[in-house]
């Protein structure tokens, strides 16, 4: 439990609890630092106007009084510049402070005093209470109210009293008058009470989306700090293991299979901080505001005016749009942990099965593809790569998922890197199918920068690359993983500029043997 200036006690997590007040006390605190400058500068203007008034008007609403206009102009200078020298320096040095708050109320109030006695009490100079006391509502905080209407009763109850004609016009304005407009006064301020009563509501509510939203982000980047320091230390483990046992091979394959993957989670990532980056909180302040202008006519505004009319669909639509960015975050940490599981599981098969028969399992061929394709669908859409399936219908085999996963991802991204360099209709097939009864024949065709006929040849060969930040671990780990599980690994093209097809085949009969086995 915790207690907001102006709010009943509000029940939030412990965490989200202490984030949502820090964030409502920033708010609060801008907007006094705004609001005090604001003052600052309306201070100057009214001085100035004062003496306008007091040249010009003065002379025409005091006609045939004994104080001569000279004196009003003297007043205005003198008085008017001491009375909004104080809160202009306060706003300037000590921006924020409650003091400087209620140094420009009781100014605010006296600045009205003085218009009003210099406009002989002039019945439409009294408004400029009014508007002073909607101006000092922008700070959101009821106790500067309290000090501007004391001031406001103070000034009326003496002025009244001891001279009438300086506030009300007249020589005798009846000994209880100034009751009537302070009466008044309450009024206006039981109803900005209510408006800042309502506006801290609202500020409180964004504080808790907003803090909900940081902690949605915390969690995510906690979850990724934390799995990279897993894969941090599964592969110093697996470096380890691997050089004890003189199986350095191992190792690099294992590293470009995790590579692979990454370059999945790191886009993932990126898709979700982008996300939470774009989240629409500006939208909610701006709706904030226009209502926060029309405070006092809401009703008129909602019913009459054209953006008011259209206020509850745009906050329908703005939740929608809230809503879309918070599925695609599930679906990407989703995305993400799968992604996460899959590397580990890649390290563990490594580390406890090196080059023996890992688990087989019974899979669907379309099934394992269509996870590889999910695995590489971010690097896919960054590169505007369109997907086309040809898939048969094809029994379900007896497959070892982490050396055939391995195989199609690192296919599907030799495919993506080589149709980067091509500037439109980039397509990357894949292709299903049975071949003689008893083999799985699985293509990757694509329309990119091809292969030249020397290197068809090579490509498999350990540590050969054509890229310049490539390793060659890749097709050749691809090609071993292929022949232990009885098929093989092959590549065509027909030339540098005329696309690629790499062909995984796999025996039926042997697969079918090793699950009788």
């Amino acid at each position: 439990m915790y207690s907001i200036v102006g709010h009943k006690n509000v029940e939030l997590p412990g965490v989200e609890e202490e984030r949502t007040a820090r964030l409502y006390r920033i708010s609060q605190r801008r907007n006094h630092i705004l609001t005090d400058r604001l003052f600052a500068k309306l201070m100057v203007m009214q001085w100035l106007g004062g003496i306008v008034i007091a040249m010009w008007i003065s002379p025409m609403a005091w006609n045939g009084s004994a104080i001569q206009p000279l004196w009003h102009v003297w007043a205005a200078i003198c008085l008017g510049g001491a009375i909004s020298a104080a809160p202009v320096l306060l706003a300037w040095r000590r921006p924020g402070r409650v003091v400087t708050r209620h140094v420009i109320a009781v100014a605010q109030i006296l600045t009205s005093a003085l218009l009003i006695h210099l406009t002989g009490g002039r019945f439409e100079t009294h408004f400029h209470i009014f508007g002073s006391l909607t101006f000092l509502a922008f700070y959101r905080d009821w106790r500067v109210l309290v000090t501007a209407t004391l001031v406001v009763v103070v000034d009326h109850l003496v002025r009244g009293m001891l001279w009438p004609q300086s506030i009300f016009g007249v020589v005798d304005a009846g000994q209880w008058r100034w009751m009537e407009y302070v009466g008044w006064v309450l009024i206006e301020d039981v109803f900005l009470m209510i408006s800042i009563q309502q506006n801290l509501t609202e500020t409180l509510e964004v504080a808790k989306r907003r803090s909900r939203l940081e902690s949605i982000n915390a969690q995510i980047e906690s979850q990724v700090i934390e799995r990279t320091a897993e894969l941090t230390e599964a592969h110093k483990q697996l470096v380890r293991t691997s050089r004890q046992a003189g199986m350095a091979e191992v190792a690099t394959n294992v590293l470009h299979n995790v590579g692979n993957v990454l370059n999945s989670v790191n886009v993932s990532a990126e898709t979700v901080a982008g996300k939470i980056r774009h989240f629409r909180i500006a939208s909610l302040k701006n709706v904030a505001q226009l209502l926060r202008e029309h405070e006092h006519h809401l009703p008129d505004f909602l019913t009459q005016d054209s953006r008011g009319r259209e206020l509850p669909g745009y906050l329908v639509q703005l939740a929608d749009n809230l809503a879309e960015p918070q599925k695609v975050i599930l679906e990407e940490v989703k995305r993400l942990q799968n992604n996460i599981e899959h590397i580990k599981q890649i390290v563990s098969m490594q580390q406890n099965h090196a080059r023996v028969a890992g688990v087989l399992e019974t899979l669907d061929v379309v099934e394992i593809i269509e996870d590889a394709i999910s695995i590489s669908s971010a690097s896919l859409m960054r590169h505007e790569v369109s997907v086309v399936r040809e898939f048969e219908a094809v029994s379900p085999v007896v497959l070892d998922r982490h050396k055939m996963m391995p195989i199609l991802v690192n296919l599907l991204s030799n495919a993506t890197q080589a149709l980067t360099q091509l500037g439109h209709d980039k397509q990357l097939k894949i292709r299903v199918s049975v071949v003689g009864g008893d083999t799985v024949q699985i293509k990757v065709i694509d329309n990119g920068a091809g292969i030249a006929p020397e290197n068809l040849t090579r490509i498999f060969q350990h540590g050969f690359t054509t890229k310049k930040d490539g390793h060659g671990f890749g097709l050749h780990s691809g090609a071993l993983a292929a022949r232990e599980m009885g098929g093989k690994l092959t590549a065509e093209s027909d030339g540098i500029g005329c696309g690629a097809v790499f062909t995984l085949e796999l025996p039926l009969s042997n697969l079918t043997k090793q699950q009788d086995e």
